[in-house]
């Protein structure tokens, strides 16, 4: 069990570390960046997914009637 929970803290280290690196090449800060990958970027990916897999299962299922 501590090998995982020193896993997830390299992880977390690797995201913050990227998110402070990104806001550095931006010229931001790292709340500015944060904000803008969980309120805007997540989201649309989400909104993106939800469409496609609604798309596709449709397709599927058009194919497989025929």
């Amino acid at each position: 069990m501590d090998s995982l929970y020193i896993y997830a803290m390299q992880f977390y280290a690797y995201c913050t570390d990227f998110i402070i690196n990104l806001a550095n090449l931006s010229g931001t800060s790292y709340y500015t960046v944060n904000a803008f990958i969980f309120c805007f970027l997540w989201p649309l990916l989400t909104m993106v997914l939800l469409i496609a897999f609604g798309y596709y299962k449709n397709e599927l299922s058009k194919s497989k009637k025929v």
